[in-house]
C-alpha cells in the first residue's frame, strides 16, 4: 500500500480512536483541500460539519464561514475542539447524536438553507442519510465521506448491480454526483474498504412526486424485499400482476431494472388501491 503523502495529523495527538464511532481521520492535506475546493465554502455560508475528529475540515472551514454548527458526539474530543476553535466567532459547538439531532434549531430564519459536510461513521451513514432528508428543504446541499461502497449505491443507475433500495430514495429526493475516491492510507487508523466523497443537492421542487413519501419508502423497500425475486412476487399481497402491468410494467421484472418513475408510479397505484 503507497505511503500517505503530506500527512497532517498522526495519531500522535494523542485521542484513542473508537470503533464505535467509526473514528478514522483524514490526515491527507492534499485530499482535505480537494474536498474543500469541492465544497466551495463562502463568508456568508452557514455550515454544519458532523464528527469532526481531530478538525482535518473544521480548521479550513472555520476560517472562512459565518457561522460553522459543529455536532460531536465523543466527550474525548470536546475538549480539544474548544481549545482549538473557542476564540472564532463562527464556532459552536454541540455535543450530542448526529442521529438523533433536531438540525431545525439551527435555523436563525424559517427558510435559510444549511451547508453540511462530514465524514461520516460509515456503520450510520445511511440512517443518518435519512435524518438528514428529513429536513431536506433547509439543506442547500451535502458533501460526505462515506464508504465508496455506499456512494456507489447511492449514485447507481437502474440495471446496474448496485442498484438498490438506497439509489431510489437518495435520487428521489436529491441529485447525486459520486465526486472522487479516496484510498484507506489517507486516514489513520486506515480503514478495510475505500471510501469516496458524494455531493447531494436536495430538489427544492421534486422531478417526481411520490403522493404519500412514508408509503413510498415503505413501497420501495418491498419492491427489493429478496432481490433475485420479480416484483410479482415481491408485491404480493400489495399488487396483483394485472395492476402492475396497468401501470405498464412487466410483473416479471426485477426492482433493479426499474426506473426510478417506475417506482413512484406503482406507488401511487398502490395508494389508490388503499383508498377504494
Amino acid at each position: 500500500m503507497a505511503k500517505a503523502p503530506n500527512k497532517r495529523r498522526e495519531a500522535g495527538s494523542g485521542h484513542k480512536h473508537k470503533k464505535q464511532f467509526g473514528q478514522n481521520f483524514l490526515n491527507n492535506s492534499r485530499i482535505i483541500d480537494r474536498i474543500v475546493a469541492a465544497i466551495r465554502p463562502q463568508a456568508q455560508d452557514h455550515m454544519v460539519e458532523i464528527g469532526p475528529g481531530e478538525a482535518a475540515l473544521t480548521e479550513p472551514l472555520i476560517k472562512t464561514v459565518s457561522h460553522l454548527d459543529i455536532i460531536e458526539i465523543d466527550n474525548d474530543l470536546i475538549g480539544p475542539l474548544k481549545i482549538r476553535f473557542a476564540c472564532e466567532p463562527a464556532f459552536h459547538l454541540h455535543h450530542t447524536d448526529a442521529l438523533t439531532f433536531d438540525y431545525s434549531t439551527l435555523l436563525k430564519t424559517p427558510d435559510e438553507q444549511l451547508r453540511v459536510v462530514g465524514n461520516l461513521p460509515y456503520n450510520i451513514s445511511s440512517p443518518l442519510m435519512f435524518h438528514l432528508l428529513e429536513h431536506a428543504e433547509n439543506i442547500r446541499d451535502m458533501h460526505f465521506m462515506l464508504q465508496k461502497e455506499v456512494v456507489d449505491r447511492i449514485c447507481a443507475q437502474p440495471g446496474s448491480k448496485t442498484f438498490g433500495r438506497l439509489s431510489v430514495m437518495m435520487q428521489y429526493y436529491c441529485k447525486t454526483e459520486h465526486l472522487f475516491d479516496v484510498g484507506p492510507e489517507n486516514f489513520t487508523p486506515p480503514p478495510k474498504v475505500d471510501s469516496a466523497i458524494v455531493r447531494l443537492l436536495p430538489y427544492k421542487e421534486k422531478p417526481l412526486l411520490a403522493e404519500d413519501e412514508a408509503l413510498f419508502e415503505k413501497f420501495v423497500k418491498q419492491c427489493f424485499a429478496l432481490k433475485r425475486k420479480t416484483l410479482r412476487n415481491n408485491l404480493k399481497g400489495w399488487l396483483e400482476s394485472e395492476q402492475i402491468e396497468a401501470c405498464g410494467i412487466n410483473p416479471s421484472a426485477r426492482a433493479e431494472t426499474l426506473q426510478l418513475a417506475d417506482f413512484v408510479t406503482l406507488c401511487n397505484y398502490y395508494r389508490k388501491t388503499l383508498n377504494t
